[in-house]
């Protein structure tokens, strides 16, 4: 470890002690995962002071590959935020590079992804209802939203003349009024074509420019397009809630598990920052240890 980071380290080490009164166990803890970062920091070439919020997360994936327990990896978390928070109370750093740090609290708030085979059994359910046009309409719906990564908010703000066939994109309205154009997927727009076809008209589609209608002919309303994918998801057999946002994950981590690029993922989600969007990361990082753990035959 240089000397400046173990210098850095032992003045943290002595605030703690000193001005915050932390137990001796804390101090022993914390300076241990100070330390680590310190180590990952000489194998990437980087200084403590140097470090930024692009490194603390391929540092946190790096602990997601590890054998460490949860509870652990919190407890390092903790450290480094506490660390670089006094680095930067003592103008020893310009940023905190914590400040956007993805949590395991975080990802253990987000819904559950649910696998592409899963994803297939609920676009098949999608209808089912014996009316054809309400059917069309529901297949539709639940493909864009998958095919596109849309919050329901932004699949029912979306009108027909926002679909460029021959681009084979969509406009989506996202959060602040900010505007983006998305691939849509030949599945997808095969059922939008049989709808716009064969059911929109028939509920009173002429009057209104939105691509999906309620059955009264307007506007559907997030609500329902809740509802919608539920139904599916009951109708598909699938053993968790499934919502919109539901479908929004999976689109993210199916994408990345495929090697999509991150900044790619994170244009097509709408995310103003990629911090957003580095969390679908760790997401896809823990999924590979779990697949690591049970299949290799000496991974414990």
């Amino acid at each position: 470890m240089p000397a400046s980071s173990s210098s850095l380290i032992d003045a943290y080490i002595t605030y703690l002690r000193v001005e915050k009164g932390r137990s001796e166990h804390t101090c022993d803890a914390y300076q241990r995962d100070v330390e680590r970062m310190a180590s990952w920091c000489g194998v990437a070439d980087r200084q403590l002071v140097e470090v930024t919020a692009q490194d603390l997360h391929s540092f946190t994936a790096s602990l997601a590959m590890s054998a460490l327990a949860s509870s652990s990896v919190g407890r390092i978390l903790s450290a480094l935020r506490g660390f670089y928070s006094w680095l930067l109370s003592e103008s020893l750093i310009a940023e905190d590079p914590c400040a956007q740090l993805v949590t395991r609290s975080a990802i253990s708030r987000l819904p559950k992804a649910i696998s592409v085979p899963e994803v297939l059994a609920l676009l098949e359910s999608a209808g089912g209802r014996g009316h054809e046009s309400i059917d069309l309409r529901d297949r539709a719906l639940v493909e864009f939203l998958y095919a596109t990564g849309a919050r329901i908010s932004e699949a029912v703000a979306v009108d027909v003349d926002d679909i460029d066939n021959e681009d084979a994109s969509v406009v989506l309205r996202g959060k602040g009024g900010k505007q983006r154009r998305v691939p849509v997927g030949s599945h997808a727009r095969a059922a939008i074509d049989a709808w716009l076809v064969r059911g929109r008209t028939e509920m009173n589609g002429t009057a209104s420019p939105a691509l999906f209608l309620s059955s009264r002919g307007g506007r559907m309303s997030r609500q329902s397009g809740c509802e919608i994918v539920q139904r599916a998801a009951n109708r598909a057999m699938l053993p968790m809630a499934v919502s919109p946002h539901t479908l929004r994950h999976s689109f993210a981590t199916h994408l990345l598990d495929g090697g999509a690029d991150i900044r790619v993922v994170q244009e097509l989600l709408g995310h103003a920052s990629v911090q957003t969007t580095q969390i679908y990361t760790l997401v896809t990082v823990d999924r590979l240890r779990e697949v690591y753990a049970s299949a290799h035959p000496r991974s414990r």
